[in-house]
């Protein structure tokens, strides 16, 4: 039995309809700057007015932050916090995405505190300072199925300028309340509830191999794989199943309770860096792409733990290659194993650079590998998941 520590402190409501106990939640501030994105789907779909009429309801009063990138910009954390000071906020609201609710948590470190963000990230060119401040509260209400962001406390922010995307987080910035209602996620269109999902299964499944894996960090994986296994599908497919995307959304959420139990491995540390080059690239169909590759490398050091994950997908986990053929089959019915490299931009010659970005801004997803993984080994993967 190993020895691990357990720390998740988010109070979460989950479930259809469970959006309206923000009106009666006990809220940590009396002022929130919303952060949402810079579409429409927030506004068009009422999500934005119901979550602002159901503060007023609290007796929580609210302004807007409406700039967010679907991968998140360092300019916008900044701007978020300077707009929350100059407001008198008292706490940070995400709605939307993991980016909304990841730059939430990054404005949250800075409304407080002085300098720069990049002066508290550790990897590229981040400082890796202690926060010396409070961090304000996080509320995190999640009209998406990817990140788990609502049940970790991991923020991934891009420098624009230096093209770093790099993941930080602590004790602090965990949500003190998440809100689940998949009643919001039914607006998803196909291809982005495909890769936000396959964000979820990857955050399962790299946590599940990850060499500080737990007891009960396993547990949370196993069950992610199963239910994203057998339900992403149908939502792919049927945006409208409720039931569907409520085990979507809960496989999410344990997935996110994976990160915070165990962690990511080097399969997010390379796709970081392709989406760092390449913003437009959807972090989820860079995992996918990336995924066939990258577990066939570890299927001989870890042969029981893929066989374990093939089972509960429906093969017969008889050997490592059952998950290979698990993920093949997940990916095709929901649409997304023709994805391509090159049909974000991305070029072969890019490929040592984006190896070298990955170890030097999230190299310690590397350390925490089944095995030790080589620059040349990485290059490998990244050529193999292009062709």
């Amino acid at each position: 039995m190993n020895n691990f520590s357990h720390f998740i402190p988010t109070r979460m409501f989950f479930g259809p309809g469970s959006l309206k106990e923000l009106s009666t939640a006990s809220l940590p501030g009396k002022r929130a700057l919303i952060v949402i994105s810079s579409g429409k789907s927030t506004r068009a779909n009422g999500y934005l007015d119901r979550v602002q009429n159901l503060l007023t309801d609290n007796g929580v009063s609210s302004i807007v932050f409406d700039k967010i990138c679907p991968n998140p910009i360092h300019k916008h954390v900044m701007e978020g916090a300077q707009l929350a000071r100059e407001e008198s906020c008292d706490f940070i609201l995400g709605l939307g995405g993991g980016s909304s609710i990841d730059s939430a948590k990054s404005i949250a470190i800075m409304v407080n505190n002085p300098g720069d963000y990049w002066d508290y990230i550790h990897g590229g060119s981040g400082k890796g300072m202690e926060i010396p401040e409070p961090v304000l509260p996080i509320v995190a209400i999640t009209t998406t199925a990817g990140t788990g962001t609502e049940a970790d406390p991991w923020t991934v922010i891009t420098h624009e300028e230096r093209q770093e995307k790099i993941g930080f987080g602590n004790d602090d910035t965990f949500p003190t309340l998440s809100f689940i209602d998949p009643e919001l996620m039914l607006s998803v269109p196909k291809d982005l509830t495909a890769y936000q999902g396959f964000d979820a299964f990857f955050h399962a499944a790299e946590g599940y191999i990850a060499n500080i894996a737990t007891p009960v960090s396993d547990a949370y994986a196993l069950k992610s794989i199963e239910l994203l296994a057998e339900y992403l599908p149908i939502a792919v497919a049927d945006g409208q199943n409720l039931e569907a995307r409520s085990q979507v959304a809960l496989a999410n959420t344990l997935s996110g309770m994976v990160e915070s139990t165990s962690s990511c491995t080097s399969e997010h540390s390379l796709e970081h860096a392709l989406s760092a080059y390449h913003p437009s690239l959807p972090h989820g169909a860079g995992l996918i792409m990336l995924s066939k590759a990258y577990f066939e490398y570890f299927a001989e050091v870890s042969s029981q733990r893929l066989m374990d994950m093939a089972r509960v997908m429906g093969e017969a986990g008889s050997s490592p290659d059952d998950f290979i053929t698990a993920l093949m089959k997940m990916q095709e019915r929901c649409a997304v194993a023709d994805l391509k490299m090159s049909d974000y931009g991305i070029t072969e010659a890019e490929i040592p650079s984006i190896a070298e970005n990955a170890r030097r801004t999230m190299g310690g997803l590397f350390g925490v590998d089944p095995a030790p993984m080589s620059d040349a080994e990485a290059i490998k993967i990244l050529e193999r998941s292009y062709r």
